[in-house]
């Protein structure tokens, strides 16, 4: 066996052994606190995805999760798909606690978009467009707890309310 251990030891196995295989890990894009989760070629354009997407940005997960659910957008079911993705993550890989997470950034990007034609009138053919986008949500972990939301007044019951301390002084 001394043959094969001089085959072993040139100098490219040795510099081999010295480095470890494969690529080293990129560092992580997000803080500790943050999740993501990603959709790659969703079959919609850019400005309707962003529609759903800002509905949901910077809302509460569960509450983001019922506005997705009650959406009358066909895309909103893809959105709700990837926030759920996320959330996941978030509990899973990165142990944070889910009812405590923020949709912090939900943001749309344009892919590719795939051309075709259709016959028309007199050998002419009309261009159709059918875009693909790419949707990324990242949900955050809040530190405190979020405070309890004062309900508004409306300006009616506004109007109401002064309306009976003026009558009360007269």
């Amino acid at each position: 066996m001394p043959q094969l251990e001089h085959i072993m030891d040139t100098p490219q196995i040795r510099r081999l052994k010295k480095h470890k295989m494969g690529k080293p890990s990129k560092k992580r894009r997000l803080e500790d606190n943050c999740a993501m989760a990603m959709d790659r070629s969703v079959r919609s354009s850019a400005q309707k995805l962003n529609l759903v997407a800002s509905s949901i940005r910077g809302m509460d997960a569960s509450k983001a999760l019922l506005q997705l659910q009650f959406s009358r957008k066909r895309i909103a079911a893809d959105v709700k798909k990837v926030l759920q993705s996320a959330i996941a993550n978030a509990e899973n890989n990165h142990d944070l606690d889910i009812d405590r997470l923020v949709v912090s950034e939900a943001y749309v990007g344009k892919a590719l978009v795939m051309k075709r034609f259709r016959p028309r009138a007199r050998g002419r053919g009309g261009k159709i467009l059918k875009p693909i986008s790419n949707l990324t949500v990242v949900v955050r972990e809040n530190k405190e707890e979020a405070p309890l939301e004062k309900k508004e007044k409306s300006s009616k019951e506004a109007k109401q309310e002064t309306s009976v301390e003026n009558k009360e002084k007269n």
